[in-house]
């Protein structure tokens, strides 16, 4: 009995490990495995995800290239400076890649030389088995479809140590996205790598899949995605921003879907893709003039000029401070004390509609601090003020799928308090908000959604730019659900009329569209910079805000050009020339398009005015017809 008892115990615990060690050589993997110099671990990187725009149109797809890859741990004695020239590097540089790619591991591949062409992939590839381990691996890089929308669709690069401590699934060679949509939806573009164990023999050969593949996982491709980016509107865009700076931002009101996110100056998305990534993007950041990496569409924040006075009246009307026909003196300027601050309106009476198609500064300042007064402190007043603006989604982060941005700025009455001790500020102290200069800024982003939410009479949808996912429509509520602003739908008529007669017959009428009705603002902004410690006026920047049609708004368009002159100047003619673009996919005024193309404000970045100066014109705009003196702030 003690016999077969024993016999047992031993048969038993002999299954137990043959089992054991069957799991461990068929099914399991372990880290040991890379350990065993006779097996190689190649990864299979898929491809990206394509990009489209709206309407289907390709923006970026993928190249095919090649990684020269070392095993550190299986480098034998070679002869570096045949090796260097062979690849096209220095040995310096060759060095430091091989050194780095010890640290990070001995006995996993690392990338020594990134991104071959496929003609120094056709001469190398049989040239690598001279050299023990070493291997060339294949990936796939970028490739634009356009020359544009680099803000928007954003870059690539190679993985550092901080996103590997961040994401275990990145290895060292791996590539992820930077900015833009790239990085924003690098989860869904960049698919899942597969993995591939070799067989190798005592001369270091492949010799074919380890147990049978059995380990190996094959790539899964990253999934396609349309982008609310109409292309053709974007590309014509940028064309009328060239040797402009500045910002536009075109959104579609009854989706909140971005139509065209413009920055000037910007770059080829192109320059950031191959071996020349690393110069081309050194020499953009260091570009500390023209900023090409700084995206003016939506961290561009200054003041939002005179289009902020559409907001204050639609204040004023939800308070019931004043009607539409409520009138107000102008003396071609208004008094603060003793002082008078200009206005450029013509003088007279002005009611609601005439305020806003002339941008009477007098009238609404007058607004402004009727506002204040209705309630008992100006603090109070402030606030209700400060929450009925914040409701359009300004001085504050939109929640948009946007990589980065600004939120702009609505100042607070704790501001304030710290500005003006002992509660003393008024409205009259504050009366450059009523204009849209003062403490208020805005990004061109929150301007176009603060046109797109008067458009629909009240309410928006958060701006994005992810449209489909594999042919899909997003159904993210926070995209789709609109956010009402705290002002009654009533309201919105006649301030939109007002923006109607500012083409009609206001400070916008002679860039009118042929067969659109459009609702619009002009916005002239004071600049000022400090040079050489000096605070310094320099030419005024230009502001338009429109919509179109009037009564079925399909676009809402923002455009900010520093140093543009008045608002129906260069913001002007650039939106009047995109809204018909996209209404009726042709210009039909190519004399304003041709100066808007070809005409540019170098002259006036590369030196800046003061004074009396600020007023040269370096273009005769009497061809553009007679137009009125502009509107301004208080000057």
């Amino acid at each position: 009995m003690k016999k077969l008892l024993l016999s047992s115990i031993i048969i038993i615990i002999g299954i137990t490990f043959l089992g054991r060690l069957s799991y461990l050589q068929i099914f399991n993997f372990s880290p040991d495995l890379l350990d065993d110099p006779s097996i190689k671990l190649v990864y299979d990187y898929p491809e990206r995800g394509y990009i489209y725009d709206r309407n289907g149109k390709l923006l970026v797809a993928n190249d095919p290239a090649y990684d020269v890859m070392v095993i550190p741990r299986e480098v034998r004695s070679l002869d570096t400076l045949e090796f260097c020239k062979l690849l096209n590097i220095d040995k310096e540089k060759f060095n430091k890649e091989l050194n780095r790619a010890r640290v990070y591991s001995p006995r996993l591949p690392s990338v020594v030389v990134p991104q071959l062409s496929k003609e120094d992939y056709a001469r190398l590839q049989e040239k690598m088995r001279h050299y023990p381990g070493f291997f060339i691996q294949k990936r796939s890089l970028r490739y634009y479809d356009t020359k544009s929308a680099a803000n928007v669709l954003g870059y690539i690069s190679e993985v550092n140590e901080r996103d590997m401590a961040k994401n275990p699934h990145y290895i060292q060679g791996e590539l992820t996205g930077r900015i833009g949509v790239e990085k924003v939806y690098d989860h869904i573009l960049r698919g899942r790598k597969g993995k591939k164990h070799i067989q190798k023999d005592r001369f270091n050969r492949d010799i074919g899949p380890y147990k049978d593949g059995i380990l190996d996982s094959l790539p899964e491709q990253g999934k396609e995605i349309h982008i609310t980016i109409d292309k053709l509107l974007q590309e014509y865009g940028e064309r009328l921003m060239h040797g402009k700076r500045g910002g536009i931002v075109a959104i579609e009101p009854s989706t909140g879907e971005i139509l065209s996110m413009i920055s000037g100056p910007t770059y080829e998305p192109s320059l950031l893709v191959g071996r020349e990534r690393s110069r081309n993007y050194s020499k953009l950041h260091y570009d500390s003039i023209s900023k090409p990496l700084f995206d003016r569409s939506i961290s561009f924040e200054k003041a939002p000029g005179s289009p902020f006075k559409t907001l204050n009246a639609l204040v004023a009307l939800q308070e019931g401070v004043i009607s539409p026909s409520t009138t107000v003196g102008c003396s071609n300027g208004f008094y603060i004390g003793r002082s008078k601050k200009g206005c450029h309106c013509g003088g007279g009476k002005r009611n609601m509609n005439s305020g806003i198609y002339k941008s009477c500064n007098a009238y609404f300042v007058s607004v402004y601090r009727k506002i204040y007064e209705a309630f008992p402190s100006s603090s109070e007043g402030h606030q209700a003020w400060a929450k009925h603006m914040k409701s359009f989604g300004l001085g504050q982060y939109l929640g948009s799928d946007l990589h980065t941005g600004r939120k702009g700025r609505i100042p607070t009455k704790a501001m304030y308090d710290k500005w003006y001790p002992n509660n003393s500020w008024t409205a009259t102290t504050l009366y450059s908000n009523a204009i849209g200069q003062g403490e208020v800024a805005a990004t061109p982003l929150q301007l176009a959604n603060m046109t797109a939410a008067i458009a629909n009479r009240g309410h928006f949808y958060t701006p994005h730019v992810l449209k489909k996912v594999n042919g899909k429509d997003i159904e993210n509520p926070k995209f789709t659900e609109p956010r009402y602003t705290t002002i009654n739908k009533e309201h919105f008529e006649p301030v939109i009329q007002g923006m109607a007669d500012v083409y009609k017959k206001g400070t916008a009428q002679y860039i009118q569209i042929p067969d659109i009705e459009i609702a619009g603002k002009t916005g002239t902004v004071e600049n000022f910079m400090k040079i050489d410690s000096v605070k310094t006026q320099l030419t005024d920047n230009s502001v338009f805000v429109a919509f179109a049609p009037v009564d079925n708004p399909k676009i809402a368009i923002a455009v900010y050009i520093e140093n543009g002159y008045y608002g129906g100047r260069y913001a002007g003619h650039i939106a009047s020339l995109m809204i018909e673009k996209y209404l009726k996919g042709k210009i039909t005024r190519k004399d304003m398009e041709q100066r808007m193309l070809t005409r540019t404000l170098e002259r006036e970045y590369a030196k800046p005015y003061s004074g009396e100066e600020f007023k040269i014109n370096e273009y005769d705009w009497s061809q553009d017809a007679i137009e009125p003196k502009p509107e301004t702030s208080s000057k």
